[in-house]
């Protein structure tokens, strides 16, 4: 679907949350190249794809061995973290980054990478971390964020219900809730988060060897497509086409776009568990309305078949960190109107290693 608010955003009645997202990658690069495991991941050019895809060039963002964990998420929370710590120390409230935030305890849910950069951030800091999963999340999962220092509290059946519960003890306990997302009431931590990943797409404009025409950008709650899309703006600005894929099974920037306002999108559990969101971030969805030129969705078996394809060519990963690719796969006639050609250009992210859990 072609934005209709592109330019424009969406109006004052859709209540959004006060605020924006951070555009300048500067301040991230600077606080990023201080930690010993920096380290920009690799920009692929892979010309025998984009010719079995018929487009003029392919260039893959690989995520997948970002800082040992296996995701773009490695820049998330355990940036959002590390970006208070520093604020303390140069305030003098703190001596050293080591214990910076001796004595807090940073809470979120997830059902994988966002937890896993949470629970490897907080200690490095000195503070603590728990990660509430839903019971449908693999114990093998629950293991690798105890084995990071971790406490896992398994709460409620969906992700929602454990970010409920999360919620609602961060609360009681006095913890500091770090989702990565953003609501009324609820937007610097999430802002932070995002910020972080204004990482990857500085990194891509360093490291393509010709402007893309073409961005697919996989989105949840749209934090990584937000970030991503910012930095090819500032980058390419309105040469460019951004193109945001949701799966069918969890449209909720598709439908909160057709909506005119945030609302919650229906739908079975989908095989992109990082991507199956029913509520959008707020200040991901602002930014999103003005600045993506279209929407489009895929379905389960679309992702899962691109997941396999890119796996027999040497790019292994899951569902969802394929989705950009199944997209400019399987998009047919959603992709009408973007001005795709064989000589169009296309960036794609792969934004998680296959599944080790």
């Amino acid at each position: 679907m072609i934005n209709p608010w592109r330019g424009n955003g969406l109006p004052k009645s859709a209540l959004l949350a006060e605020g924006g997202i951070a555009t300048d990658g500067a301040g991230p690069r600077s606080l990023f190249q201080a930690c010993p495991k920096a380290a920009a991941t690799p920009l692929e050019s892979r010309p025998d794809l984009a010719a079995e895809l018929c487009i003029g060039a392919l260039y893959l963002k690989d995520e997948r061995g970002r800082m040992g964990l296996g995701s773009f998420k490695a820049l998330g929370a355990a940036y959002a973290i590390a970006k208070e710590a520093d604020r303390l120390v140069q305030s003098g409230t703190a001596r050293s980054h080591e214990n910076a935030l001796s004595g807090r305890t940073y809470v979120c849910a997830s059902a994988g990478n966002h937890g896993l950069s949470l629970a490897a951030g907080a200690p490095l800091f000195g503070a603590k971390a728990a990660v509430f999963i839903a019971d449908t999340v693999p114990e093998a999962f629950a293991e690798r964020l105890r084995a990071k220092g971790a406490a896992v509290v398994r709460s409620g059946s969906t992700y929602e219900e454990s970010m409920a519960e999360a919620g609602r003890q961060a609360a009681e306990n006095g913890w500091e809730l770090l989702p990565d997302s953003t609501w009324p009431g609820m937007t610097r931590p999430g802002h932070d988060v995002m910020e972080g990943y204004l990482i990857m797409g500085d990194e891509v404009v360093g490291q393509v060897p010709q402007a893309p025409t073409h961005v697919f950008l996989q989105a949840g709650v749209g934090g990584l497509a937000a970030a991503c899309a910012a930095s090819a703006r500032a980058a390419w600005g309105d040469d460019v086409c951004i193109i945001i894929v949701e799966p069918k099974a969890a449209p909720a920037l598709l439908d909160s776009i057709k909506a005119g306002e945030p609302v919650i999108a229906p739908g079975p559990v989908s095989n992109m568990g990082r991507l199956d969101c029913k509520e959008p971030s707020h200040l991901a969805l602002k930014y999103l309305a003005k600045e993506a030129d279209g929407f489009v969705t895929i379905s389960d078996t679309e992702a899962r078949e691109t997941a396999d394809w890119l796996g027999g060519k040497d790019l292994a990963t899951t569902p969802s960190g394929a989705a950009g690719v199944a997209a400019l796969r399987h998009g047919g006639a959603q992709l009408s109107g973007f001005g795709l050609t064989p000589q169009s250009r296309v960036l794609c992210y792969l934004s998680e290693g296959p599944e080790d859990v």
